[in-house]
């Protein structure tokens, strides 16, 4: 297969094994956020400042919102509007111009393992966030992939009606996760690519006993990871669900180890255990994505990983104490609210690596390893 081919040192279909990535610029290029406003709501947001402080109270407190109307970041049919009492119309567009803002230290060269004209895989570095979220919304490998020129099928080729304007990840790996991550060039790559992943999470919430069978799989991705202490059990099968708790500073929710969770396998084989450093390196197999899965499942059994700044024993956040949280004031130059000091999920300094897959081609179906 394509795949063996490239790792035999053999001709690849198109140039694999190269690198790219434009230096990022000092600034992005801020956001904009477009509302509707709607009349059957004109009894508590008639007003332009009671629309914003009362729909987006996660964004800012009421004087945040103030400051942006008078600062001039707010449209409303396309004009700047600075008075925050304006009576709204029923149909009017409102805008939110979210100022451009220097985002923190992302790397920025990406890694071409394979490519051909229906996708490409990536060796992501850690640090760099996959799609645009937060604090990093130009900083993601998404931006880079938009930015480089692609080698993409002739006109003359039946796949081009099909090609998309660059490559997109068809999945996520963590900030801090460095690996493969797969994109796909073409619309029906996309959708197979997908399909395999959410076949893979379909999966694990039918078999939960660690007995699926491998061929029955699309995909298989395998990990590497270093954690704490020393395993006895040369293998193990995890199935904690996974679920969504409150954390400060994370508006949709952390996820944890929940037993009113979703259901996750992850199956974990040691490679080598360190005993020196009371550590151990293991290959982790996920059946099924949910987010920070194998942070949480090997923190759940007593193992998390080295240097993780987030998860502790048990599959919890280390920080217990949510109510009194430290912030950081600079994240509210924007009039938005100061930003928590204790980890999110973002943080990096934890081991985690994807280090190989199995799958089926999205269009020729042959079995690919990488």
């Amino acid at each position: 297969d394509a795949m063996a081919v490239a790792a035999a040192g053999e001709t690849p279909p198109l140039q694999a094994n190269y690198v790219f990535g434009r230096a990022w610029p000092d600034l992005n290029e801020g956001l904009s956020y477009t509302d509707t406003f709607r009349g059957a709501d004109a009894e508590t947001t008639a007003s332009l400042i009671n629309f914003y402080s009362e729909n987006y109270k996660s964004s800012a407190p009421l004087p945040g919102w103030i400051h942006r109307i008078r600062n001039g970041q707010i449209t409303v049919d396309g004009q700047v509007v600075t008075d925050p009492d304006m009576i709204l119309r029923e149909g009017s567009k409102l805008v939110y111009h979210r100022l451009a803002w220097k985002e923190p230290f992302a790397p920025h060269l990406l890694q071409v393992l394979y490519e051909d004209d229906d996708m490409v895989a990536l060796n992501k570095p850690s640090g760099l966030q996959v799609l645009p979220k937060g604090i990093f919304q130009q900083r993601t490998v998404l931006a880079q992939l938009q930015w480089k020129e692609w080698k993409m099928p002739p006109s003359s080729c039946s796949k081009r009606k099909n090609v998309q304007l660059h490559p997109v990840p068809v999945h996520r790996l963590g900030r801090g996760t460095s690996g493969l991550l797969l994109c796909a060039k073409t619309k029906l790559a996309k959708v197979q690519l997908a399909s395999y992943f959410a076949e893979g999470a379909a999966n694990a919430e039918k078999k939960r006993d660690g007995t699926e069978v491998g061929k029955e799989r699309k995909i298989s991705k395998f990990y590497r990871a270093l954690v704490t202490g020393i395993l006895e059990h040369d293998g193990d099968v995890v199935t904690q669900p996974i679920g969504l708790v409150h954390y400060p500073g994370v508006a949709e929710g952390l996820y944890v180890a929940c037993s009113s969770g979703k259901p996750a396998m992850s199956k974990v084989c040691v490679l080598e255990r360190l005993a020196h450093q009371n550590q151990t390196l293991v290959q982790v197999e996920i059946h099924s994505g949910r987010p920070h899965q194998i942070r949480i499942h090997l923190a759940y059994i007593g193992h998390p990983l080295v240097d993780d700044p987030l998860y502790c024993i048990g599959g919890q956040p280390k920080f217990h104490d949510l109510e009194s949280t430290s912030t950081d004031i600079s994240f509210a130059y924007d009039g938005g609210y100061e930003r928590p000091l204790q980890p999110v999920p973002g943080d990096c300094g934890y081991h985690l690596h994807a280090h190989w897959l199995v799958l089926s081609h999205p269009t020729t179906n042959k079995v690919m390893r990488n």
